[in-house]
């Protein structure tokens, strides 16, 4: 009953698995009422059965309902609601065209999803939840901590939607990442208004800051000023590396500013300095305990420059798992600091939050709070893909989430792959770790893929033993020969390892062990062995910055992709590269 290694259970008992059914039952009634009468439900051909039959049906009682949304709602993608969406972005747009366009009323905020391809972006509606939801921890964009926290917060947003209501008033809808949404949601934050905020939030003005050096320098300076902080939380913990490099390099500035007491001059921050500072005041004793210690370096930096910290949050797996990453932050916060992910989600909503009592970096509890998550087999040999229910997983199957959201979204595939671990012994919930993206490498010419995670191990792997720490890496494909293969281009820092070619082959051997399709494809000659660039240093830096200043949006909404598909950041990566193995 029990895995042996975890407290987390193989299997559930019947009566876990009817209190699961009971309890999913429940939470999916509570997501789909209140939108039964959307624009959306009424409209969507995709819709059309399911509506024909919840309007044909006088009783609708709660076993009907269910009974009819089961069998009447597909499986979705984001096709189906991108014409509604469109309506929201309109000029003009009217409130009667939008009202109760998926969920009750107008949404509060769009979010915006993380950009890693080269696709357009995608924005999904985030209406306000019930009241007693916003404490939620998946609703918690700043963490609960009795001194202070530090997490890099932008403001910006990518535009502001204009809806003219009936009343002759406007209401204005902000386009910008989730964590920032539920920010301002939960602070009734609104846009319009955020130059009034100046002298409010410490440092309000900062999260109002364009230029992407400006944000992290003037951060640094608010961070280090202050030894009360007890939490760090960093959206990706290689953005923490990113942070911890800006302060190394403007070591000795920030160290003089905080003891006279000066905003430095990163940048011509017009209305913002004023504010700024008006906070920031003269620290002498302060400058000098930080001089004592220096910049990051030394193991525990971290704890020595905040004596009170505890907790660093960030998303340690997937985009951030790079040896570079691992190292500096083991390294910089020292044995005795607790890390742990913030959650499992997307911008389509909330899934799970980490389970502390495996591995809370990598592990999650389902919780249908934001969201009610199924699942798709992914290894079925079912010719039509049956969605399941989280009673009928099975430990240690591989499965893509399915969402019905608060928020107007039915059956929602949003392309992930999570195995499951166990199940939670107190209530029988599913614990799940991410995998990867279910279509997210590269098709090669023998027309399958390997799996973002045997792609990102294998190069980790590879480069931590021959090449050296790895800062980042892309995979584009790689046509210069036939067949087409997966490029590795990569950024490490310090020096390359002297037998650096070995990590080609450790990476081709790591692929053809852990996919059978790419061993069966080479040796049948429709592959051939990766190949890795090495790119100028602060590559992925500049990637980032103009990542940033193309959409709008904060450096957290930012992730490298795994593979790369955007045409044109591919040939500027290849621009960077200054060494082939």
């Amino acid at each position: 009953m029990f895995r042996s290694d975890t407290d987390l259970l193989e299997s559930l008992t019947a009566e876990l698995s009817q209190q699961l059914k009971d309890y999913e039952d429940k939470a999916l009634l509570e997501m789909i009422r209140p939108n039964l009468a959307s624009q959306f439900v009424q409209h969507a051909p995709e819709l059309t059965k399911f509506h024909e039959a919840i309007t044909q049906n006088d009783s609708m009682d709660d076993r009907e309902l269910l009974r009819i949304f089961r069998e009447f709602i597909p499986t979705t993608n984001y096709e189906p609601y991108r014409p509604f969406i469109a309506k929201f972005f309109a000029t003009p747009c009217k409130e009667a065209d939008v009202e109760n366009m998926f969920a009750p009323g107008l949404p509060y905020f769009f979010a915006m999803s993380s950009m890693t391809s080269g696709k357009s972006v995608k924005t999904f509606p985030r209406y306000r939840p019930p009241s007693h939801l916003l404490q939620n921890p998946l609703y918690l964009a700043l963490p609960p901590s009795e001194g202070t926290t530090l997490s890099p917060a932008s403001m910006r947003y990518s535009q502001i939607l204009k809806i003219d209501c009936e009343d002759g008033q406007s209401k204005q809808v902000t386009v910008c990442s989730l964590s920032i949404g539920f920010l301002r949601m939960a602070m009734n934050w609104d846009a319009e208004h955020d130059n009034e905020r100046l002298d409010l939030w410490h440092p309000y003005a900062i999260s109002l800051v364009k230029s992407y050096r400006a944000f992290f320098v003037l951060n640094a300076l608010f961070a280090l000023a202050d030894r009360r902080v007890t939490t760090i939380r960093f959206f990706f913990a290689n953005v923490f590396v990113i942070f911890l490099q800006y302060i190394e390099d403007e070591w000795s500035l920030l160290i003089d500013c905080i003891e006279k007491g000066i905003i430095p001059d990163v940048e011509n921050l017009g209305p913002l300095r004023a504010p700024l500072e008006k906070l920031f005041k003269p620290n002498p004793v302060r400058a000098a305990e930080l001089r004592e210690i220096g910049p990051p370096g030394i193991q525990g930096w971290a704890v020595r420059v905040w004596p009170h910290l505890e907790r660093f949050l960030g998303i340690t797996g997937g985009p951030a798992a790079t040896a570079l990453t691992a190292h500096k932050l083991t390294h910089v916060l020292g044995p005795s600091i607790h890390t742990q992910a913030t959650g499992y989600g997307s911008s389509e909503g909330s899934m799970a939050l980490p389970y502390h009592k495996t591995n809370p970096n990598t592990d999650y509890k389902l919780m249908f709070v934001d969201v009610l998550t199924e699942f798709l087999d992914v290894h079925s040999n079912e010719s039509s893909e049956r969605v399941l229910s989280i009673h009928e997983l099975v430990a240690g199957g591989h499965y893509e989430p399915v969402l019905t959201t608060r928020n107007g979204l039915w059956r929602y595939r949003i392309g992930d792959v999570v195995t499951v671990k166990g199940f939670a012994p107190d209530d029988g919930l599913p614990v799940i770790s991410y995998l990867h993206r279910r279509e997210g490498g590269i098709v090669m010419a023998f027309g399958t893929t390997c799996t973002e995670s045997q792609l990102t191990t294998a190069i980790v792997s590879a480069a931590n033993r021959w090449i050296g720490q790895i800062i980042d890496f892309t995979i584009v494909g790689d046509d210069r020969d036939t067949p087409i293969t997966y490029g590795y281009l990569v950024e490490i820092g310090g020096e390359i390892g002297k037998d650096a070619r070995m990590a080609i082959q450790q990476t081709f051997e790591d692929l053809m062990a852990a996919n059978d399709e790419f061993r069966t494809a080479f040796w049948q000659g429709r592959a051939r062995k990766p190949t890795i660039r090495l790119l100028e240093k602060g590559t992925f830096a500049e990637y980032r910055q103009q990542k940033c200043n193309k959409t709008n949006v904060s450096i957290s909404q930012v992730k490298v992709p795994v593979v790369l598909s955007d045409p044109t950041f591919r040939e500027w990566f290849l621009q960077q590269v200054v060494i082939e193995l």
